[in-house]
């Protein structure tokens, strides 16, 4: 081959990878944006979500909750809080309203994840 087609292909396959990488931030943007215009506009979802839960006293009450990526991220939380604290924490598959990125309240626990 000649130096001339190899640059030329060179130049091709970088050309694909920036639309590529264009055509995902694109998708990731977009996601990202609606979450703002929903926290700015105050507008309220039920979801189904993945939560790390705070349970507090005798009898446990629930005392805070945060919305988590994924089983494992929350796992890996769960074992960091219960390292520094002494209150009780749970994973668990719940349906809750959500306002943008944040659980406002929990309607329904659906699963605890072990």
């Amino acid at each position: 081959m000649s130096k001339v087609k190899i640059f030329f292909y060179l130049v091709l396959a970088f050309i694909f990878y920036k639309g590529f990488v264009a055509f995902k931030n694109f998708e990731i943007g977009v996601d990202d944006r609606v979450t703002e215009i929903e926290e700015k506009a105050d507008f309220e979802k039920e979801g189904e979500v993945i939560s790390l839960m705070m349970y507090l006293g005798d009898p446990p009450k629930l005392y805070e909750h945060l919305l988590t990526k994924n089983k494992s991220r929350c796992l890996e939380m769960k074992q960091t809080a219960e390292e520094s604290s002494s209150a009780y924490y749970e994973c668990a598959r719940v349906n809750a309203v959500l306002k943008g990125r944040k659980i406002v309240s929990i309607i329904k626990k659906i699963e605890v994840i072990e």
